[in-house]
């Protein structure tokens, strides 16, 4: 995945209501279960891709071109800020939900005074090195005279909000993960209210420009970080802050790490694309390089939006596949990988049709300049002409994470973003110019859904061959 915002990246197990039962997984409808364990994590994951578009459209709106090319150029650093708090996040959500299943109340208690303990002491020592290197660090990943300014009013306020990020994200994980998914859609959703409503005030009558859609954006987590607030010092929670747990013991410690260092290192390659993304664009582009760097961060937003309703179905999705493979239901996991890879295809079939009808309507909601509009109508039409491809990827090479197979999926991760990606950025631009940039992310995708296609084939074939296998065993045995 191009993670190129302020994304709430999770692995989550997305645990049923209180009154529906585990062993459900394993008997009710697929098709049903999908839907009861996708919805809450569509409508999460669609409410942060808003925060990025609702502030890309009213900075492009009302402050001007050069801050919407001034907050792409924050894209790689915020990517770096979410991986710092994923890596606590992630391994949190993961071990709080696994303690939760063995019946272990008082360790997944533990997980959570853990939590909030590593969110405020990474917050403290990333934000203060990040406010300290600030200019250095947005040069590098491409602020010129004209965008560092806007992208350096942004992220400071976006730093100095990162303990409320870290903590809301942090506990909003361990919230859904241990038995509150709708609570924690509410909460989403709660921030992302906020933000739509206080950003145009902020912006357009108090006159604070790009700072005010950073203000919005911290005004809206703080609010939703006191609803979490409220529910894990509530002692109806089912899991409660509790010193009596305790917490940072070594053992706890290494294995939150070890879980949340995937998505942490997918956030580094992340951030790595994007500067050399934008170090392209800047190169390459006929005219100011930085109305290029604002065209991509429109086709970035819009492609994120899409991508994060794929995501929203596989984090349903986890949850079937491992009960079922755990439970040696070939069949099941196979029906639910195939109805996954049909929904990611047709979400994003559905951005392609759009992408294509009507490029130039999806450029004027960021901005009128002409000269980025102009340029992200070329890079809708090379960029998304194989966007269908991208939904059956992305639930690919999530399908292995959920059976257990997490290098795997992290390989596919690193194909898309990384691997065949960096290649063509070095081979195409220099010979097209900045439609050699859209072409290689389009190039990077194809090349990792035939890669992905291919694997999965192959893993399917095996796994058939030792479920049947396993099955023959046992029916011996019974005769």
């Amino acid at each position: 995945m191009r993670n190129h915002g302020f994304l709430d990246v999770t692995i989550i197990y997305m645990s049923q209501s209180p009154s529906s039962s585990p062993t459900s997984l394993g008997t009710s409808s697929v098709g049903r279960l999908l839907v009861q364990y996708s919805l809450p994590a569509i409508i999460a994951s669609v409410a942060t891709s808003l925060y990025n578009i609702v502030d890309s459209i009213f900075i492009g709106q009302g402050v001007g071109p050069f801050a919407i090319s001034g907050l792409a150029i924050t894209f790689p650093l915020m990517n770096l800020v979410i991986g710092f708090c994923t890596l606590i996040a992630v391994g949190g959500a993961t071990i709080s939900s696994i303690f939760l299943g063995q019946r272990n109340v008082m360790r997944a208690t533990e997980v959570v005074n853990t939590v909030m303990a590593l969110c405020l002491i990474h917050a403290a020592v990333f934000g203060t090195l990040t406010y300290i290197y600030l200019d250095p660090i947005l040069k590098l990943f491409g602020a010129t005279e004209q965008t560092l300014p806007y992208a350096r009013e942004f992220m400071r306020v976006i730093v100095i909000g990162t303990p409320v990020s870290y903590v809301f994200i942090g506990l909003n994980n361990i919230m859904r993960a241990t038995g509150y998914p709708r609570k924690a859609m509410y909460s989403a959703l709660m921030s992302v209210g906020v933000n739509i409503i206080l950003a145009p005030i902020f912006i357009f009558k108090l006159d604070w420009g790009i700072a005010g859609a950073a203000w919005a954006t911290m005004c809206g987590q703080t609010v939703a970080l006191v609803w979490v607030l409220c529910h894990f010092l509530s002692k109806k929670s089912y899991v409660h802050f509790d010193l009596r747990a305790g917490f940072f013991s070594s053992a706890l410690l290494k294995r939150i790490y070890a879980i949340g260092l995937s998505p942490f290192l997918m956030n580094c390659c992340a951030c790595l694309v994007v500067v050399f993304i934008n170090k392209s664009l800047l190169d390459y582009a006929v005219g100011d390089g930085n109305m290029a760097v604002g065209a991509y961060g429109i086709l970035n937003r819009t492609t994120m939006f899409f991508v994060m309703i794929v995501f929203g179905v596989t984090q349903g999705m986890q949850p079937i596949l491992g009960y079922n493979f755990g439970a040696g239901n070939w069949d099941r996991v196979k029906e639910t990988l195939k109805k996954g890879i049909w929904i990611g295809v047709a979400i994003t079939m559905v951005g392609w049709v759009v992408t294509e009808s009507f490029p130039d309507l999806l450029s004027r909601m960021f901005t009128n300049d002409p000269t980025i509009i102009e340029i992200a109508r070329t890079g809708y039409r090379v960029y998304f002409i194989v966007y269908p491809v991208v939904g059956a990827q992305i639930v690919i090479q999530n399908y292995f994470q959920s059976i257990g197979k997490p290098k795997m999926s992290i390989l596919l991760s690193l194909t898309r973003q990384l691997i065949f990606l960096l290649p063509l950025l070095w081979i195409l631009p220099p010979r097209i110019g900045v439609t050699g940039v859209w072409a290689a992310m389009s190039g990077s995708d194809m090349l990792a859904f035939i890669l992905a296609l291919v694997i999965v084939i192959v893993n399917t074939r095996h796994l058939n061959r030792k479920f049947k296998n396993e099955t023959s065993v046992a029916t011996s045995v019974k005769a």
